[in-house]
C-alpha cells in the first residue's frame, strides 16, 4: 500500500517539513558526488569515498552498547569512530543508501509531515522529529545490540511522523495505491497497515539468515514514539481558521 496524497489541508506553510526534505536531498546529492569504487586500492581512496562518509555518520549498534572505540573491526567501523557515537544518533537520520531509499522516505514526509507540523507548531516539530529518529535507532540497537551493520536513513523519524498523524488525523482521507488500484482510505487504515506490516516483515526475517538489510524494529519503535509523543504534546485543538484561511498542499 503506497500513499500518494492526503485530503487534509493545513493552516500554515509547513516550512520545517520542506526544509527537512530539501536538507535530505541536498545531503544525498553531495554524498553522490563522491566516488564509490567496488574495491579500494588505498586508505586515502577509501577516505574520499561515499562509503566512508556513510560509515562515518551512520549508527553502529555495537559501538553504543560496547562503550568502547578500541580495536575497530574494519575500515567502516574505524571511519565511524571519527564521530561521537551519540552524535551519530542524529546524523544517521540524514544519510541514505540510494535514491529509492531517499525518495521513498521523502514521499512519506511530504504527505504526512505538513499536517503534523501544523498541529505541533514549528517550535515543537523539529525536536519531535529528531526525538523519534533517536528513539527508532535505540529500538533497533536494543533489538540487535551486537550488530556492526550501519543504521542509516530518515525512516525511523518519519515513522514517528506517521504515528503522530494516526493519533491526530485518524479519519483524514488518504489516496493510496493498493497493489495497482488507487483508493481513498481513512488514514487509520493506511497507517495501521503500515505499522502491522513492520511486524510481518520482522517475523519473516527472523527466520532468514542475515535478514534483508531493513531496520524494521526502528520503524516500529519510531512509530510508537510518534504515537506516545503525539498523545503527550500534540492532541490539542486544531488551530483556528484565519480570515481568509489559506490552504496549502
Amino acid at each position: 500500500m503506497l500513499p500518494l496524497h492526503d485530503d487534509n489541508p493545513t493552516h500554515r506553510l509547513a516550512i520545517l517539513t520542506y526544509i527537512l526534505i530539501a536538507l535530505n536531498v541536498a545531503i544525498f546529492a553531495w554524498q553522490s558526488t563522491k566516488p564509490n569504487p567496488l574495491e579500494f586500492r588505498s586508505q586515502s581512496e577509501f577516505d574520499a569515498s561515499q562509503t566512508a562518509l556513510v560509515c562515518q555518520f551512520g549508527v553502529v549498534p555495537d559501538r553504543l552498547t560496547s562503550g568502547s572505540d578500541a580495536t575497530p573491526a574494519d575500515a567502516c567501523i574505524e571511519a565511524n569512530t571519527k564521530e561521537s557515537r551519540w552524535i551519530t544518533l542524529i546524523t544517521h537520520q540524514f544519510i541514505h543508501g540510494g535514491w529509492a531509499h531517499l525518495l521513498g522516505n521523502m514521499l512519506f514526509l511530504f504527505i504526512f509531515g505538513n499536517n503534523v507540523e501544523d498541529r505541533l507548531r514549528r517550535i515543537k516539530f523539529l525536536p519531535f522529529y529528531l526525538a523519534c529518529g533517536v528513539a527508532a535507532a535505540v529500538g533497533q540497537i536494543i533489538a540487535d545490540p551486537n550488530s556492526q551493520s550501519l543504521l542509516i536513513g530518515a525512516s525511523g523519524a518519519i515513522s514517528g511522523v506517521l504515528g503522530a498523524y494516526l493519533v491526530m488525523f485518524p479519519k483524514a482521507r488518504v489516496l493510496a495505491l493498493v497493489t495497482i488500484i488507487p483508493l481513498r482510505l481513512p488514514a487509520w487504515i493506511v497507517l495501521g497497515a503500515y505499522f502491522a506490516f513492520q511486524f510481518f516483515y520482522v517475523s519473516r526475517e527472523s527466520g532468514t539468515e542475515g535478514g534483508g538489510g531493513v531496520a524494521y524494529w526502528a520503524h516500529i519503535v519510531g512509530f510508537a514514539a510518534g504515537v506516545a509523543l503525539a498523545l503527550a504534546i500534540g492532541r490539542g485543538k486544531r488551530p483556528p481558521p484565519r480570515t481568509p484561511s489559506p490552504t496549502y498542499r
